[in-house]
């Protein structure tokens, strides 16, 4: 027992020889955590926002799923099992939406001839269009507040930068958000409806994938937070809890004289152009649930 111990003693002392008294442990690789500021504590899906919204979740992503949606809609994704054919999984999926919240009948769900505000027709597909045409705009308060709702991610900007959640850009995303959802048919239902229809899409589609090489032009690096610089062409940037992205290399750069490219999780998806063909417009454009994405930057 003696001669073990000795011997034990004497390995850690030959492995430890080159180590000084003032040697220091130096992590190897970079760590940095989703600001505070940019979630909230409580979400309604099965990952708090520290963690979806983190880099670790963008190196290895796993499936994300709303509360109770994919439950209470599970007569439709049966449905959709027996179909083979993506355009007719489409078209049953919109049926199944307008059915569910009344999208061609307005009256049945309340709308009068009489009403005031005019808004049975701001449905999820108008909502989504407007959000392509201006991200600033009352479509886009609606959707990035249902991600603030549902995923616990806080908008980074919208029609200015957020940092302050008394601040007047708080505020006015707040008022354009309220406004936007007022007087429609349950419309964050049908956001959320709309996501995991294309999470269905994108696990039947590519079942071996995780992710997406996706693309952003942009004209100043800096309007995205940089949170680390890694080298060069490599930063750590928190996006804004929704963003626009294209698979289309040659589009992106239209866009500004910098390329942004990231590997997108397929769970972070909201939509995309091709998941409802002749409803969406756009060409190869994604739009994608932010948080911390490393990403490389080109310059042309």
């Amino acid at each position: 027992m003696n001669k073990k111990n000795n011997s034990a003693q004497t390995a850690l002392a030959d492995g430890e020889h080159n180590k000084s008294e003032a040697f220091v442990a130096v992590p190897t690789s970079l760590t940095v955590a989703l600001s505070r500021s940019a979630r909230l504590p409580i979400n309604r899906c099965n990952l708090p926002a520290d963690i979806l919204g983190g880099l670790t979740f963008q190196r290895s992503p796993v499936a994300l799923e709303l509360d109770g949606v994919a439950q209470f809609h599970r007569g439709l994704f049966a449905l959709l099992d027996r179909i083979d054919d993506a355009k007719e999984r489409a078209a049953a999926f919109a049926m199944h939406m307008n059915a569910s919240f009344y999208l061609d009948e307005p009256e049945q769900a309340g709308y009068s001839a009489k009403s005031k505000q005019k808004r049975q027709k701001a449905d999820y597909l108008r909502m989504v269009r407007g959000w392509s045409f201006d991200a600033d705009g009352r479509e886009g308060a609606a959707l990035k507040g249902w991600v603030e709702s549902r995923f616990g991610l806080l908008p980074r900007h919208h029609g200015g930068q957020i940092r302050d959640l008394s601040g007047e850009a708080y505020r006015r995303y707040l008022e354009m958000r309220a406004t936007a959802l007022y007087g429609t048919n349950a419309l964050e239902a049908q956001f959320d409806l709309l996501y995991t229809y294309c999470q269905y899409e994108l696990a039947r589609q590519l079942p071996d994938q995780t992710h997406l090489t996706l693309y952003r032009g942009v004209n100043r690096v800096d309007e995205h937070e940089t949170m680390a610089t890694l080298d060069n062409k490599h930063r750590v940037v928190l996006f804004n809890n929704l963003n626009s992205f294209t698979a289309n290399r040659e589009r992106a750069d239209e866009f500004g004289d910098y390329l942004l490219s990231t590997q997108v999780p397929l769970s972070k998806v909201f939509c995309y152009t091709r998941l409802l063909p002749g409803m969406l417009q756009g060409e190869d454009e994604y739009t994608v649930v932010g948080g911390l994405y490393e990403v490389s930057i080109a310059a042309y």
